[in-house]
């Protein structure tokens, strides 16, 4: 598969979506899928079809090592 960045998240077919459990009814969330080659797919929750970031697994790994250490707290202020 050669996903790149803004791919319709609909053409990523095979691939299972994934929400965090602290997602609420509203809809206010984003989705991820891993990719078969690796890649990490993240979409917005309300837009299914709509446009797919994707990210590699370094890229992943860095952006969950910030948001534990508290990098992006200031986000929510």
């Amino acid at each position: 598969m050669n996903a790149v960045n803004g791919i319709p998240a609909g053409q990523l077919d095979g691939v299972t979506w994934q929400k965090s459990r602290r997602s609420n009814p509203s809809g206010n969330c984003v989705e991820c899928a891993v990719l078969p080659g690796g890649d990490v797919a993240v979409r917005n929750s309300r837009d299914p079809e709509g446009p797919a970031l994707i990210y590699t697994p370094a890229e992943i790994e860095a952006f969950l090592g910030g948001v534990r250490d508290g990098d992006f707290d200031n986000l929510l202020a």
